[in-house]
């Protein structure tokens, strides 16, 4: 148990291979090493024996034994203390005999009682440490409950199994025989499956160690999934058992036969199955994790979950969209989130009549102003160049890298560097162009108009 309590997936896995494999009979291979004939159609539709988690038939012969001893005792002390102790009291059945199986049932309690205060005593005993998995406590936990049910079940079905011969019928049919071994199995099937179910709270707990030790945002979201996935598949599979061994037929070849039907049911869902596609390709590619910024499909905002159906983003002006998970992993996706600096880009245009050696000043201003700042990191010093000549303006072209990527704090800084160039320029007398067209005329102060007399 140590050995599976450190692997709770592998535990699992085995288990439920184990009960898959029973569900759905013995593989081919198995059924030519016992050399059985595979079942064809018309077979696989008549009734089958139940799946039975304990064998039962081993009970009915201890059973059996158990009668026929209680009747040969019963025999020896009629004779020695009269007739009244082969008294019946229904069907044939002694009031020794009778006495005999409740007092079974005594023990059957007796044992349940005291396996589930040992149990629970465990529990109790197991120290509680914070941030640390008890990997036995979550175990005796998820057997505690299931294991009283399958004493229960099957200590009655025990206890009372030296009285199911006096209910026979004609052609050797026994209605109560029958009923009482089916309520065991699907008792014991019940119990069986319950473990399981509780048995996933061992999965969840490593997979959510697992997910905390990882940085992805998203491996917390596919751990519930995952949970979930798991304990869905537990009660269908169960619920197939239990129904199985209510009707005594197998399931297998009817689910076979409603392929034409599935396959009508997948037409009609297809979108449904896209987005749950949809929705694995966002867990496993993981392009971005929620709390993430993006731009998707025209929609800013921050992720902040991401379901089996869609996936929901908070947009900048509050409002909150739900996008499809087909749609998401057909479309380009601008993870804001992850980049690694903002970067900041501006064109600053001087007027045309600025000299030359003033537009020399304006970039070794802004450059003096950018460098060593509070945002810059060494592999990306801020570049400034006069690199042209626009309709109104002479351009200075500014790239500046802020690191790391907090946008208000990159604010900050911003209009304080504005600020100063601002200030920086008025005060060496260099003026900013702005949109503006000049018409010269001739005969101006410029541009005297020249006469030429002939």
């Amino acid at each position: 148990m140590r050995k599976f309590s450190r692997h709770p997936v592998l535990l699992v896995c085995v288990l439920l291979s184990v009960l898959m494999g029973a569900a759905v009979g013995p593989c081919p291979a198995a059924a030519q090493a016992t050399n059985e004939a595979p079942a064809t159609d018309t077979e696989a539709e008549i009734p089958v024996d139940p799946i039975r988690p304990l064998d039962t038939e081993r009970i009915d012969k201890a059973g059996e034994r158990m009668g026929a001893g209680i009747e040969r005792i019963t025999g020896v002390m009629a004779r020695y203390l009269g007739g009244w102790v082969d008294q019946q009291a229904f069907a044939g059945i002694t009031w020794l005999k009778l006495t005999f199986c409740l007092l079974l049932l005594l023990v059957v309690l007796t044992v349940e009682r005291i396996l589930r205060w040992l149990i629970q005593r465990r529990i109790d005993g197991i120290p509680t440490v914070d941030g640390v998995i008890s990997w036995a406590r979550i175990f005796l936990k998820a057997l505690q409950r299931p294991l009283s049910l399958f004493i229960w079940v099957y200590g009655i079905y025990g206890a009372l199994s030296p009285l199911y011969g006096h209910f026979s019928g004609g052609e050797g049919a026994n209605l109560v025989h029958e009923v009482a071994r089916r309520v065991a199995d699907i008792g014991g099937s019940v119990a069986l499956f319950w473990f399981l179910y509780q048995m996933v709270t061992l999965v969840d707990a490593r997979l959510m160690r697992w997910a905390q030790a990882t940085e992805s945002t998203i491996d917390d979201m596919l751990v519930p999934l995952l949970g979930k996935t798991l304990r869905v598949f537990i009660v269908v599979v169960g619920a197939m058992v239990v129904i199985q061994n209510l009707t005594g037929v197998k399931l297998g070849p009817l689910l076979a036969s409603l392929g034409i039907g599935g396959l009508a049911v997948a037409l009609a869902a297809k979108d449904s199955i896209a987005n749950l596609f949809g929705t694995l390709t966002i867990l496993f590619d993981k392009p971005f994790q929620v709390g993430d910024r993006i731009v998707l499909d025209n929609y800013d905002g921050t992720v902040e979950n991401v379901g089996f159906r869609s996936t929901r983003i908070r947009l900048l002006n509050g409002h909150l969209v739900s996008i499809p998970n087909e749609k998401v992993v057909n479309s380009g996706i601008e993870n804001i989130g992850r980049r690694p600096h903002i970067r900041w880009v501006t064109q600053i245009g001087l007027t045309y009549d600025t000299p030359a050696d003033k537009v020399t000043e304006a970039v070794a201003i802004v450059e003096e102003i950018l460098a060593d700042h509070e945002g810059m990191h060494p592999d990306y010093p801020p570049r400034v160049f006069f690199n042209g000549f626009t309709d109104w303006s002479l351009n200075i072209s500014v790239l500046a890298w802020y690191h790391p990527p907090e946008y208000w704090q990159y604010q900050a800084w911003l209009q304080r560097t504005c600020a100063d160039i601002l200030q920086r320029f008025r005060d060496a007398e260099i003026e900013f162009a702005f949109p503006s067209r000049t018409l010269y005329l001739a005969n101006d102060d410029r541009r005297q108009l020249k006469i030429k007399a002939l």
